[in-house]
């Protein structure tokens, strides 16, 4: 269930909405005048939010390459690739 808060409480009780805010790991929107307004999150969850985008955004370039008939890598390939930067 979403949390949904004034945005004079935002301005009122900032400290209450941060706790909030962590405690529960979710966004907080804030309304204006009873319409949507800005939506309120902690740095983690962001960054969680913004990586799951680009790999969201990856996974779509890979799969129009598949779908262009591109070949990629094979697993094996790549785990060796991985281990080549991990141990430069």
């Amino acid at each position: 269930m979403p949390i949904i808060k004034s945005i004079s409480s935002m301005r009122n009780r900032t400290r209450e909405i941060s706790i909030l805010a962590r405690e529960k790991d979710e966004p907080i929107f804030l309304t204006k005048n009873g319409e949507g307004d800005m939506v309120i999150m902690t740095i983690d969850h962001y960054e969680r939010l913004k990586a799951q985008s680009e790999l969201f955004e990856q996974l779509g370039v890979a799969q129009s390459q598949s779908a262009a008939g591109k070949k990629g890598v094979t697993h094996s390939q790549m785990m060796t690739s991985l281990r080549r930067r991990t141990h430069a």
